[in-house]
């Protein structure tokens, strides 16, 4: 109790002070990855509005969105061995080559072959970059000044994604020009980041913690993870998709979509500390219900007024996104302290799985319920989530308040490396 008294009250003056010299210390490092985060944003957003534009069928795009997220699971797997043989500097500047590249053939090959081809290629490199991009900022964090780095990580991500949605107004969505800026910013991003990263930090792969041990140990922390992996991949793959669809001007779904990044800015923290204070399998049923609620609502408010909508939104990305690092959480609860950061490659693959069949999921259910199947998909996913919060509520008694590990918000577009950093702030809280 001592220790999680002493870590909260660092939020005072001297808190202030130590967040600044954090942020001194590593503001090139944060430029550069914020720089890196626009570029995504805009790629992810302007791909599912193009393949619209091209009257792809919406199942396709599905597949096409889903494709990305299964070549970054596949880089947050593969890409931490190859820096390990080859090196963080040789594997910055080549995948982010490749992945400078790829967005180009994008605007001059637009066939949905060729763009699950390259969609499963980009999402292996930007997964490799942020492996890259978070190790260099772990290194730079020290038990004192962990926490402080991941809270502002943490805003640069949201604000820099999005940021890339607001790009999306600075050209035709029809044309190569958004393609051309997109393409600039992942190569400008390494930049700051190469300049400013020193020696290679010291990287080596972390011993895993088996799925099947990590979900006898945290059922709903897997399953949740899974979900919100889902809805992650359905909002951010085929929300551009149902926003084109429903007759949005292109201003108008940038502002779609990132009314959900600001939400999930302004509510990842208090919900956090709430999870803190209170059974956390209780606010992740509540929130996972407010989540499906929220989703229900957009259907008629979708039709009705473009304001309120864009307002509802911002309300469900705070409730959706900050899912995820609650789940997270949950699974520390369960786990020794030596376990966690092990476990972080299970979540990380929970998580992954479930962003690949989101976007087909998603684009399914419009194509069966029209546009508005976006947000059924949406809702039933989030009740699904809180049933079985519920049901585990049921099955296991819970957690003394004081034995639960601290709350550390996470993102889903991160890779292993900003999950590791994560558990080792719930780490030290915990022990």
């Amino acid at each position: 109790m001592v220790k999680r008294t002493r870590h909260r009250s660092d939020t005072g003056l001297h808190g202030l002070g130590s967040v600044l010299s954090t942020t001194r210390r590593s503001r090139s490092l944060l430029f550069g990855f914020g720089i890196l985060m626009l570029g995504d944003g805009l790629q992810s957003t302007l791909l599912g509005v193009r393949a619209s534009l091209e009257a792809f069928p919406t199942a396709i795009t599905g597949l096409i969105m889903s494709t990305f997220y299964l070549g970054f699971l596949a880089g947050a797997v593969y890409a931490p061995r190859i820096v390990e043989r080859v090196g963080h500097i040789r594997v910055f500047g080549a995948l982010a080559s490749i992945a400078s590249a790829s967005v180009l053939i994008h605007g001059i090959i637009v066939t949905p072959l060729t763009w699950c081809l390259l969609r499963l290629l980009s999402g292996f490199c930007l997964a490799g970059l942020y492996v890259v991009a978070e190790s260099w900022l772990n290194d730079r964090a020290t038990n004192k000044t962990r926490g402080q780095l991941l809270s502002i990580y943490m805003v640069v991500s949201y604000l820099g994604y999005a940021g890339g949605q607001l790009l999306l107004n600075a050209a035709d969505p029809g044309g190569l020009e958004l393609f051309i800026l997109t393409s600039v910013l992942i190569s400008v991003a390494l930049v700051p980041l190469l300049l400013s990263a020193g020696p290679a930090p010291k990287f080596s792969t972390q011993t895993t913690f088996g799925l099947r041990k990590l979900y006898a140990s945290s059922p709903l922390g897997v399953v949740g993870a899974l979900a919100t992996g889902m809805a992650s991949g359905a909002l951010f793959g085929i929300g551009p998709v149902y926003a084109e669809s429903s007759g949005l001007s292109v201003s108008q779904i940038s502002f779609f979509m990132t009314a959900i990044l600001l939400g999930s800015t302004v509510l990842q923290w208090p919900i956090g500390r709430l999870s803190d204070a209170l059974d956390r399998r209780l606010v992740i049923t509540v929130v996972a219900f407010l989540a499906a609620g929220a989703a229900l609502v957009a259907v008629p408010v979708s039709t009705v007024s473009i304001s309120a909508l864009l307002m509802l939104m911002g309300v469900f990305g705070g409730l959706s996104i900050p899912l995820y690092s609650l789940c997270i959480a949950h699974a520390n609860d369960y786990l020794e302290p030596k376990q966690m950061v092990a476990a972080s490659a299970g979540l990380v693959l929970a998580s992954g799985m479930g962003a690949v069949l989101g976007p087909i999921t998603a684009s399914l259910c419009m194509w069966l319920a029209g546009p508005q199947g976006f947000f059924w998909c949406l809702a039933v996913i989030h009740a699904a989530m809180g049933v079985f919060a519920v049901y585990r509520m049921a099955k296991r008694r819970a957690k003394p308040i004081e034995d639960q590990s601290h709350y550390a918000p996470s993102t889903q577009h991160g890779s292993q490396v900003a999950l590791e950093l994560a558990q080792h702030v719930m780490q030290e809280d915990h022990e």
